[in-house]
């Protein structure tokens, strides 16, 4: 078991959690003291509260939670976010709305997940000519809508 350790920054931070014996993500909340409100088409930097010791060789990546995506039209704009093994500020989630109708971020609403994900070092090396595939450089749509 991989330990990662947390600090609370805020008296308002909420511990991440699983909320199924089988989740990938942790649940990040909002540790807000009032409401925000992000119009339609419009973003805010929400604070967690929290702040994460992840050992050498892994990364926190900060992702969506389907439900406010599909429900409200909420996202992360830089998803997913990146929290590197180094950083020791506090996680904040920058939730953008692409609904119809503003949306309320509440104090304690759950409002991202963080996934633990290793990272294997490579070695990058500059070359004249890359090995030929079937796909070559077939990008954006190649194959279909």
């Amino acid at each position: 078991m991989l330990c990662v350790r947390f600090k609370r920054l805020s008296a308002l931070a909420q511990t991440p959690r699983l909320m199924t014996p089988h989740s990938a993500g942790y649940d990040l909340a909002a540790a807000l003291e009032t409401d925000i409100v992000i119009p339609p088409a419009g973003r805010a930097c929400v604070p967690t509260g929290i702040a994460i010791a992840l050992p050498i060789g892994f990364e926190a990546q900060i992702r969506p939670r389907s439900g406010l995506a599909i429900k409200h039209g909420i996202g992360i704009l830089n998803s997913p976010g990146t929290i590197d093994a180094d950083y020791r500020g506090e996680i904040k989630v920058i939730l953008f709305n692409v609904g119809e109708e503003p949306f309320t971020v509440t104090p304690g609403m759950r409002i991202a997940q963080m996934v633990i994900a290793a990272l294997p070092k490579a070695e990058l090396t500059e070359v004249q000519v890359l090995d030929e595939t079937d796909r070559k450089d077939g990008g954006f749509g190649h194959t279909g809508y």
